[in-house]
């Protein structure tokens, strides 16, 4: 059973859409924590849209699973990062005029840069993580730069149509998995999933953890997030 992964970040956004105090991330995490989220995943962006820096500060005094932190490949988060200490960077490519993260981490295309932040990120002994595409260059470029684990960007996936084409989406991850195993890399996903299509991911062979954020948070509004954190739990189960 993979592990999962709860990312907090649209309570936030929540907030934002008044700029007010509530509703709060940590509480979220909290109850994200008793409803059996085995982490908690937060992207500290460079331009503050949704977490704060106090948030980032209060996460990691509170939550006790594994801490996630999302982030550019950029010195002033890192940084933070560095003095914050989280249990796991996950690296993602970062631009201020997107809604969410539009894709994977061009490793192969950046090596040199994520080598160098990697091994800053594990002088620190955190593990890192890289927001990958499911494909074969940038699995292996991963291994290159020094990363422990990969999570797959689950979004072309999660936007398929039909049969067909979600088969062949599905197919793509599975060898791009498979690869990662191969390579010696703990493999997570994300990106898109919902309580609809989670199963076929969840029961990929090796996928070892998911992180899911807008689906969770989404269904809590209506049915609280310690509940909406159980059925996914059950369903990835």
């Amino acid at each position: 059973m993979p592990r999962l992964g709860v990312n907090i970040d649209h309570v936030a956004t929540i907030r934002q859409a008044r700029r007010a105090a509530e509703p709060d991330p940590a509480w979220a995490a909290v109850l994200a924590e008793l409803g059996g989220a085995d982490g908690i995943t937060f992207h500290l962006r460079e331009d503050r849209r949704h977490i704060s820096d106090r948030d980032a500060e209060v996460l990691r005094r509170t939550v006790r699973v594994k801490l996630n932190m999302e982030m550019a490949v950029s010195g002033e988060i890192m940084e933070i990062a560095l003095a914050l200490r989280p249990d796991q960077a996950t690296l993602v490519p970062e631009r201020r005029e997107e809604i969410t993260t539009e894709g994977g981490l061009d490793v192969a295309g950046s090596l040199a840069r994520v080598r160098e932040a990697t091994a800053r990120l594990h002088q620190a002994g955190i593990v890192v993580s890289l927001f990958v595409d499911p494909s074969p260059a940038q699995v292996s470029a991963s291994k290159d730069a020094g990363a422990d684990a990969i999570e797959l960007h689950t979004g072309r996936y999660s936007a398929a149509r039909g049969p067909l084409e979600t088969a062949e989406r599905l197919a793509e991850l599975a060898r791009a998995l498979r690869l990662g195993r191969d390579l010696g890399l703990d493999v997570h996903a994300g990106h898109g999933l919902t309580y609809l299509n989670v199963r076929p991911v969840a029961s990929l062979e090796g996928i070892q953890e998911l992180n899911i954020g807008h689906s969770i948070v989404s269904r809590a509004v209506f049915v609280g997030m310690e509940r909406a954190v159980r059925e996914m739990k059950a369903l990835i189960g």
